[in-house]
C-alpha cells in the first residue's frame, strides 16, 4: 500500500501531491494559496480547479505521463497551476530560472526535450520539437474541459527536475517524486505551521518550492509572491499589508529589509518567525532581527540534491546561528566523513554526507553523475567541507572546490568570511583565492562597507583574533554591492574572474 503523504490537517492524506491539492481544497477551499504582488489571489479551490483545466490543455498538446513541461516561467500563481497540471497529467516539470543565460536554457531544454514549453510573453522561445505556449495563453488553458482520463496516483512517479545553479558548469537536473516531497513535508521544521502566511524568497524554479509545495499545500500556506527583481520596499509592504508570519531571505536581504526607512512604519506584528541561510550570519544581525521584528530566527542549509538537511531551532542563541547551519532535521541522517569513507567524531574536518526519504532519485538522465554523488549506501556525498559538534550542530567550512592553499595551509573562504562579517565595519563580505606566484594562492576579500570602510591590516588583525593569522585575506575590494548568481547566492566565480586580475599585494605576508 502507497505510503500516504503528510498534512496535519488530514486524517489519511492521500498518496501524491495531486490528490492532496485536491483534498485540501475540499476542505480549506477559500483560502488564499498565492498573493502576488499588484493584487492577484488565487484561492485553493481555484488552483485546483484551474490544475484540471489546464492538464486537459496540456494534454491536447501531446502531454502525457513520464513527459516534461518546462516552465520558463518567474514565480507566479502560472507556475504553481502548470506545475500541478503537469502532476495530475504523470509528467515531469523542469522549473527553468528566466535568469538564467541562452546558453544554460539551451543546455536544459536540450537534455529534456520537454514536450510543451512555457515562456514569457515578452520573450522569443528557443527552437525546439516543442510546443511553445507564451504566458498569456494560460488564462484561456484555465477555461478548457479537464482532460478526459487521468493516469493511477503513484507515489513513486517523477514529478520534478529541479536544476543545480550552474555556478560550476553545466547544470545538473535533480530528479524528484511524490515521496521526496512527502519527506519534505515531514522533516520541514519552524518554518511551516497551518495556515502560515509566508513571504516566498527563492524563484519558484528553486529546489526551495518545488520539492516544498506538497508541504505548502498539505499546511494550506499561503505564499505571498513579490516581483522581479526583489525590492526592499515593495517586500516590507507586502509583509505589512498581507500579515506574513513566516519571513524568509538570506542575510543580504536581510540587511536591506533591516535598513530600509519604511521598516519602522511597517506593521510587521504578525510575524511568528524568521528564516534565513546561503551565507554566513552575523551573530549581530540575528539580534537586530530578532529585535526588530519580536520574533525567532532560524538559520537552514540544504541543497539542490539533498531537498532537506540541517535547521536550528528557535530558542538557538545568535552565536550558535552564526557558527553553524543548526541539526540534522528529524528525518535526516548526518554524518562528516574523511577521504575513505570513514565517520568523523565531533570536532574533526571532513565532507558532509546526509541521507534521507527528501533526496533526489537521481541526475536526470545521467546514471555517471549520480553515482559520484549518491553511493550504494544512499549517503548523498554533497562536496561540502564541515564538522560536527558533540550537540549534532553543523559548522560549514564551504566546498571543498572552493579551499585553496596559502603556502602549506589550508584556507576555507566560509570560516574567514563568518569572521569578517563580524567586524563593525563590513556588511557584506564573499573571500575568494587568488594565484600568486610565491604562496600560490592568497585570499581576496571583497567587502561592502558598513559605514566607514576598513583597511586590509586593520581586517587581518580582526581575524588574527579568532583564527590563524595564515587565513587572514592579503588583498581588500571595497564594492558597493556583490555579484548574486539566478538564485540570489553570491557569484563566486565572477569575484575569482575579478581576482585573478588584481595586482598582487605589495608587502608579502607569510
Amino acid at each position: 500500500m502507497a505510503e500516504p503523504g503528510y498534512s496535519p490537517l488530514l486524517a489519511a492524506p492521500p498518496a501524491t501531491t495531486g490528490e492532496l491539492l485536491r483534498a485540501i481544497a475540499e476542505v480549506e477551499g477559500d483560502r488564499d494559496a498565492y498573493v502576488e504582488a499588484g493584487g492577484a489571489r488565487l484561492t485553493f479551490a481555484e488552483w485546483d480547479r484551474a490544475a484540471d483545466a489546464t492538464a486537459g490543455a496540456l494534454a491536447e498538446l501531446g502531454v502525457k505521463a513520464g513527459a516534461v513541461v518546462s516552465l520558463l516561467l518567474a514565480s507566479s500563481a502560472d507556475y504553481a497551476v502548470c506545475y500541478l497540471a503537469a502532476m495530475r497529467l504523470g509528467a515531469v516539470t523542469s522549473g527553468i530560472n528566466p535568469r538564467l543565460g541562452p546558453d544554460e536554457v539551451e543546455s536544459i531544454l536540450a537534455t529534456t526535450s520537454p514536450t510543451v514549453l512555457v515562456h514569457p510573453d515578452e520573450t522569443e522561445p528557443p527552437d525546439g520539437g516543442w510546443r511553445a505556449v507564451p504566458r498569456r495563453a494560460l488564462a484561456g488553458m484555465r477555461r478548457h474541459p479537464p482532460a478526459r482520463r487521468l493516469p493511477a496516483a503513484d507515489p513513486d512517479r517523477p514529478v520534478a527536475v529541479v536544476w543545480t545553479s550552474g555556478t560550476t558548469g553545466v547544470p545538473k537536473g535533480a530528479v524528484f517524486d511524490h515521496r521526496n516531497l512527502t519527506a519534505v513535508s515531514v522533516g520541514a521544521g519552524p518554518l511551516r505551521a497551518p495556515f502560515d502566511r509566508r513571504i516566498s524568497a527563492t524563484p519558484f524554479s528553486h529546489v526551495g518550492y518545488m520539492t516544498h509545495v506538497a508541504e505548502d499545500i498539505g499546511h494550506a500556506m499561503t505564499t505571498v509572491v513579490p516581483s522581479t527583481p526583489w525590492n526592499a520596499g515593495e517586500v516590507l509592504a507586502l509583509m505589512g499589508a498581507e500579515r506574513v508570519t513566516v519571513g524568509q531571505g538570506v542575510p543580504s536581504q536581510w540587511r536591506l529589509l533591516l535598513d530600509h526607512p519604511d521598516v519602522e512604519r511597517t506593521d510587521l506584528s504578525s510575524l511568528r518567525i524568521c528564516g534565513t541561510g546561503a551565507a554566513p550570519v552575523p551573530p549581530a544581525l540575528v539580534r537586530e532581527m530578532r529585535d526588530r521584528f519580536g520574533c525567532p530566527v532560524v538559520i537552514g542549509y540544504t541543497s539542490t540534491e539533498a531537498a532537506l538537511t540541517t535547521g536550528s531551532l528557535p530558542d538557538d542563541p545568535p552565536e550558535l546561528i552564526a557558527r553553524t547551519v543548526g541539526r540534522a532535521r528529524e528525518n535526516v541522517e548526518l554524518r562528516v566523513v574523511d577521504d575513505t569513507g570513514r565517520p568523523l567524531p565531533a570536532g574533526e574536518l571532513g565532507e558532509v554526507q546526509c541521507r534521507s526519504a527528501a533526496v533526489m532519485r537521481c541526475y536526470w538522465r545521467d546514471p555517471e553523475r549520480t553515482a559520484a554523488v549518491l553511493d550504494a549506501g544512499g549517503w548523498l556525498h554533497t562536496g561540502d567541507t564541515g564538522s560536527l559538534d558533540a550537540e549534532g550542530y553543523l559548522s560549514l567550512f564551504g566546498r571543498r572546490v572552493e579551499m585553496y592553499l596559502r603556502g602549506a595551509y589550508n584556507v576555507y573562504p566560509v570560516e574567514v568570511e563568518r569572521v569578517l562579517a563580524g567586524h563593525p565595519s563590513v556588511a557584506q563580505v564573499a573571500v575568494v583565492a587568488k594565484p600568486d606566484p610565491v604562496l600560490g594562492q592568497i585570499g581576496v576579500a571583497f567587502v561592502v562597507p558598513a559605514g566607514d570602510p576598513p583597511e586590509v591590516d586593520e581586517l587581518r588583525r580582526w581575524c588574527r583574533r579568532a583564527i590563524a593569522d595564515y587565513k587572514a585575506p592579503d588583498l581588500l575590494v571595497l564594492v558597493d554591492h556583490l555579484p548574486l548568481t539566478t538564485i540570489g547566492k553570491v557569484d563566486k566565480r565572477a569575484l575569482s574572474e575579478r581576482a585573478v586580475a588584481l595586482p598582487a599585494p605589495l608587502r608579502r605576508r607569510a
